[in-house]
């Protein structure tokens, strides 16, 4: 099915200033992602679609179709660096500096939960039973009600555990059904799920220690990104960390200061990761 010019003209519009996502030149994609679910919803063609999407005012349909668009395969242990920099450095840092052992990490554009569960199990793996004196529990946020639900019940499917270091599949999963593994209910404990859209102010009550927006920004133009590395920076404890994706290129006028490959620390006194 294809989308007249008009009809991509105003989608682009509209999506990039309610979401900040850039799809100029992502037409085909919009295509192929979108035909078959128009079709099984029982919409004529995109005008009719287009037309009950910009009047629903839930904001639920929008957020599908964006999901649709921009979510792709995700799996357990993405980008592995991260992970080992979280255990290895901003844990290991925390216990010997945060005398609350209380930490405020979250999880922008969370998609199915993956990543908020990979970070609970590596506190699990680091803390071990001093992890119940923590409270690090993960903010796990998204702008898809459908992500969101998938994500709280922690169910994935075999594929997506086999990054996964020996063992953890049986210590962190329960299996439900042929090839269908849910996460424990003690890990799913530690994270909290909540809907946000990230062009949105950034209100939480405290200020952050890790903000991961992995895979994300790449789906925005520079003007965009800047804006939300700047809110980030603004929402960041002094000494916080940003993680971003492999993929992605920070703004030019990025304010943290990158200490490893898609690894960015907000230092305004000095000092910071050697």
């Amino acid at each position: 099915m294809q989308i007249l010019d008009c009809d991509f003209e105003r989608l682009v519009t509209f999506v990039k200033f309610k979401y900040g996502i850039n799809l100029q030149d992502k037409k085909f994609l919009v295509e192929t992602r979108l035909s078959n679910y128009i079709l099984d919803c029982g919409f004529r063609d995109f005008s009719d679609y287009c037309t009950a999407l910009y009047n629903d005012t839930t904001g639920r349909e929008v957020a599908n179709m964006i999901n649709r668009i921009t979510t792709n395969h995700t799996y357990f242990m993405r980008e592995t660096e991260h992970f080992d920099h979280f255990m290895n450095v901003f844990l290991a840092d925390a216990v010997k500096t945060r005398e609350d052992k209380t930490l405020a990490i979250w999880s922008a554009g969370c998609s199915f939960g993956n990543e908020p569960y990979n970070l609970a199990m590596c506190a699990n793996e680091f803390l071990g039973a001093a992890k119940k004196q923590w409270d690090c529990r993960i903010l796990a946020t998204d702008v898809s009600f459908h992500a969101l639900r998938n994500a709280k019940n922690g169910m994935y499917p075999e594929q997506d555990l086999e990054q996964l270091p020996p063992g953890w599949r049986e210590k962190y999963f329960v299996k439900k059904a042929k090839g269908i593994y849910q996460v424990t209910d003690e890990i799913r404990s530690d994270v909290i799920f909540k809907y946000h859209n990230l062009m949105e102010p950034i209100e939480f009550k405290r200020k952050f220690d890790l903000i991961l927006c992995r895979n994300v920004m790449i789906y925005f133009d520079e003007r965009t990104k800047s804006m939300l590395c700047r809110r980030f920076y603004d929402a960041s404890a002094e000494g916080g960390y940003l993680y971003i994706g492999h993929a992605e290129s920070a703004p030019e006028n990025m304010m943290y200061r990158k200490v490893r490959t898609a690894i960015y620390q907000k230092i305004t006194h000095g000092g910071g990761e050697g």
